[in-house]
C-alpha cells in the first residue's frame, strides 16, 4: 500500500520524537530512541508428543502479527524434558516497520487493556540496554483469535527492542508510545 504509515509511526514522528529530544536534551536527532524490533515468541513444549499443537501456535502468531511465523529448533539435549537437540519446539515472528507499528499499536490500545484483572505492566522488565521483554499468559487477549478454535490458550513471549542507550530512556520513550506501566 503506497503512500500508508501506520498511526503509531505518526504519532512517534510528530511528537514523541521531539519530546523526546527536549527531555533528554539530545545534541542530534539520532540520538532519539526508536523502534528497532518486535520480537513474538511462543514455546510449545507439549509439541514433542502432538505436532498439532506445534501447528496450532504457528496459526495463532500468524494471526496475532499479520506475518507468517516459524518454527524454531532446540539448540542442545536436555534430559531432563526429553528434549533432543533439532527438534521443533516452539515457533516466533520478528517483526519490523510497518508491521512492527502495527502490532505495537495494537498490544497497547486492544491487546493489554483485555487482560483479565489488569493493573499494568511491570516496569522493571528491562535488560539494562535499552530492550523490554514481557509475557502474555493467554493469547485469547488478542481479537483476531477466535476462542472456539484454539487448541490450548498459551502464553507468549514479547521482546520490544529499542535503539535507546539506557532503561530510563527507554522507559520513557514507551510511556509515551502508550505503554501502560505499573505505578
Amino acid at each position: 500500500m503506497k503512500g500508508y504509515e501506520p498511526r503509531l509511526k505518526k504519532i512517534y514522528r510528530d511528537t514523541i520524537a521531539p519530546e523526546m529530544l527536549k527531555d533528554f536534551s539530545y545534541k542530534s536527532v539520532m540520538q532519539i530512541p526508536r523502534l528497532h524490533k518486535i520480537v513474538v515468541s511462543m514455546g510449545v513444549g507439549e509439541a514433542l508428543v502432538n505436532k498439532k499443537l506445534l501447528d496450532a501456535a504457528i496459526d495463532d502468531l500468524t494471526l496475532i502479527t499479520g506475518q507468517k511465523a516459524v518454527k524454531t529448533k532446540a539448540r542442545k539435549s536436555i534430559a531432563n524434558f526429553k528434549i533432543r537437540a533439532g527438534q521443533e519446539i516452539g515457533a516466533r515472528v520478528t517483526l519490523r516497520g510497518t508491521m512492527m507499528y502495527e502490532f505495537m499499536d495494537r498490544l497497547v490500545n486492544v491487546a493489554l487493556p483485555r487482560v483479565k484483572d489488569f493493573r499494568g505492566i511491570n516496569q522493571n522488565a528491562f535488560d539494562g540496554h535499552g530492550n523490554y521483554s514481557m509475557g502474555i499468559i493467554e493469547q485469547i487477549i488478542f481479537p483476531e483469535i477466535d476462542f472456539d478454535k484454539i487448541e490450548r490458550v498459551a502464553g507468549l513471549n514479547i521482546a520490544i527492542v529499542t535503539t535507546a542507550k539506557t532503561d530510563a530512556e527507554a522507559k520513557a520513550f514507551l510511556t509515551k508510545f502508550g505503554m501502560p506501566f505499573r505505578k
